[in-house]
């Protein structure tokens, strides 16, 4: 009997565990675990949700908010108010271009100039200003507005504070040429885009420019270039890239580019960019340069540095650009456009000392002061891109996008960009050919060399 008992009870024993095993195994499976948590999701985070809505009394979602600014950026100023009220005073008889000049250097056709600009409405101001006082035709400077707005800049519907105002009566009045962009397009987009005129203008060449420099001529005289201005034989800016594009064009046979203080001015020859494919798309921001210029080498395109003047990172502009005509009752100094809050705000308003002279080359130099203090303010501690997010507001305006979302959107595409370059190349930097040993062909067919 005991015997007996014994077996009975050792068979349930034996179920149990069986199915206890079975149990903790199947516990341990993707797809239990996936039901589970389907479960959760649905039961007990429905249980908690309610709760949560029941403290709002209304019965549904709130979102979380983020804090306020503790600090928000006074509003910029016009850096040009002259121009709303009269025509442009005159450049320095110097660096007058003469007319049709370009013809004396045997070049095919007036060299256009395209900035490209989508926010901050004075660094492009500038820009435009500073090329023409340096003595670059008007007529033959090219404007893209690229800011995603349509029409609304052109007829005038944005304001000044609004990040994406550009003043296309303004920039009438200095006698450039304004283009837009059907939509908002990324840096590299841009730049097919520039490609893309080429071929509706039939230029055979073009130059390209940013819209954050000052640019500035030789006027001091530059050894074995120009001597200094007002002097026999003298050579604007201008003046300099046209002897540039003639010698490029007599000499080379095979040129991509021609870089002035690397691509912040740069001559492009539009079948190079088409040999190569144009610009990667793909990668919007940062580290396509270093794709399109690398990829100029692989297809053995040149690219050679050139200078024809002092062409100046910037990030801010100067208060009043009457300092570019020379204007002797105007010093040139510069204000930061989205300075920091005031307890951390370097006071670098200006560097420049009064020039206290009519004499238009010791302004310049005064002004070359002030162009070395802001390409150091720039690259300094206070952030290189801060200047894009100088203006706050706009709200209720055509097209108003937040500044600030802008910014980290941008961000997020600019990462992507980078993954997106690291992938196609296997490589992480910008030396593909010899830090990776990677040839044109090799495009999105390697594994990363990288742990």
């Amino acid at each position: 009997m005991l015997a007996l008992r014994s077996r009975r009870l050792v068979y349930p024993a034996v179920v149990f565990f069986t199915i206890t095993v079975l149990a903790i195994i199947m516990l341990r499976t993707s797809a239990v675990q996936d039901s589970i948590s389907r479960f959760k999701t649905n039961y007990f985070d429905t249980q908690t949700q309610t709760q949560t809505y029941n403290a709002n009394d209304d019965g549904k979602p709130h979102p979380k908010h983020k804090p306020p600014l503790s600090y928000t950026p006074p509003p910029i100023f016009d850096p040009f108010p002259a121009l709303a009220t009269s025509t442009p005073p005159p450049i320095p008889k110097y660096n007058v271009p003469e007319k049709d000049g370009w013809k004396k250097h045997g070049v095919p056709i007036a060299p256009p100039l395209v900035i490209g600009f989508t926010r901050s409405w004075p660094m492009l101001l500038q820009t435009v200003v500073s090329y023409i006082t340096a003595g670059w035709p008007p007529e033959q400077i090219y404007v893209v507005e690229n800011t995603g707005m349509q029409q609304a800049n052109a007829r005038g519907q944005l304001t000044l504070q609004h990040p994406w105002y550009l003043n296309h009566t303004a920039l009438g009045k200095l006698g450039v040429h304004v283009i837009q962009t059907p939509v908002l397009l990324s840096f590299a987009q841009l730049q097919n885009f520039f490609l893309s005129l080429s071929y509706s203008h039939k230029w055979p060449y073009y130059f390209w420019s940013h819209m954050d420099v000052l640019a500035l001529g030789h006027e001091n005289g530059f050894e074995n270039l120009t001597p200094r201005a007002g002097d026999p034989g003298y050579k604007s800016l201008y003046t300099l890239c046209l002897e540039e594009l003639n010698r490029t064009l007599v000499t080379d046979d095979r040129w991509a580019l021609r870089f002035f203080a690397y691509d912040h001015l740069t001559l492009q020859n539009p079948r190079a960019l088409e040999d190569i494919g144009g610009w990667d798309t793909l990668i919007p921001y940062y580290m396509t340069d270093c794709d399109t210029y690398t990829r100029f080498t692989m297809r053995n395109w040149s690219q050679k540095d050139a200078n024809c003047g002092v062409i100046t990172d910037t990030s801010v502009a100067l208060d009043d650009l009457l300092a570019l005509y020379r204007d002797p009752k105007v010093m040139p100094k510069f204000t930061d456009p989205n300075p920091p809050p005031p307890k951390k705000r370097e006071e670098r308003d200006g560097e420049g000392e009064s020039p206290g002279m009519n004499d238009p080359v010791e302004y310049w130099k005064a002004l070359i002061r002030v162009a070395d203090s802001m390409f150091h303010y720039k690259h300094g501690n206070r952030g290189r891109n801060t200047w894009q997010s100088g203006q706050h507001g706009g709200q209720g305006e055509p097209f108003y996008y937040d500044s600030a979302g802008f910014s980290e959107a941008l961000e997020v595409l600019t990462e992507a960009g980078k993954e997106v370059y690291r992938r196609k190349w296997g490589h992480r930097d910008c030396d593909l050919i010899d830090g990776g040993g990677l040839k044109f062909e090799d495009q999105w067919h390697v594994l990363k060399d990288w742990d």
